[in-house]
């Protein structure tokens, strides 16, 4: 399949695309891929898993049933053969791609021994409560300053409201968004 605007003829770039694939699938899907031929990114981080018996380091995929291909449209009906693979993410029934500037950026933060680990995805004007610290439970909008990330508490019969700079890990989304950002 060729983008718009793409001559016929000239060959085509491949891209990264995300896949859905089974539940705890990641890996085996990811090495059966790999086999076909298919560049295959599966980002993982190590965590601890506490038992009432034991601790145990385990390595789990960063985006649980998700992975990365990069490659081209026409080889997306041997991606969806692959055993695991449910199907690639699409939007109006087109795939798609993922710049590779986001790869990268989990990529590298993947190849450092910094500590990190998934967090709920979070956008401007969603619901957020504090989740630790003096201010646990707070509820408020998540929004953006110039690149901070601020809560904003409203006083509704007041109408008036106060934001508050906080660390994004430190949040948790109510998941109700609001009807935009303010």
């Amino acid at each position: 399949m060729r983008a718009p605007g793409e001559a016929p003829g000239v060959p085509l770039s491949e891209t990264w695309f995300a896949l859905y694939t089974k539940h705890q699938h990641e890996k085996t899907a990811a090495a059966l891929l790999e086999r076909k031929g298919i560049q295959v990114f599966l980002p993982v981080y190590r965590t601890v898993h506490r038992w009432t018996d034991r601790n145990q380091s385990v390595v789990l995929p960063l985006f649980p049933c998700y992975l990365f291909v990069r490659t081209v449209l026409e080889a997306k009906l041997e991606i969806l053969r692959t055993a695991g693979v449910r199907w690639l993410i699409e939007n109006a029934g087109h795939a798609c791609p993922i710049p590779d500037g986001e790869i990268e950026a989990v990529r590298k933060i993947c190849s450092v021994e910094a500590r990190f680990q998934p967090h709920p995805f979070l956008k401007q004007g969603d619901h957020v409560r504090i989740r630790d610290g003096a201010l646990a439970g707070i509820q408020g909008i998540l929004v953006r300053v110039k690149n901070q990330c601020r809560v904003v508490i409203s006083v509704e019969p007041l109408q008036r409201s106060l934001s508050l700079e906080v660390d994004m890990a430190n949040l948790e989304s109510l998941g109700v968004a609001s009807g935009g950002s303010r």
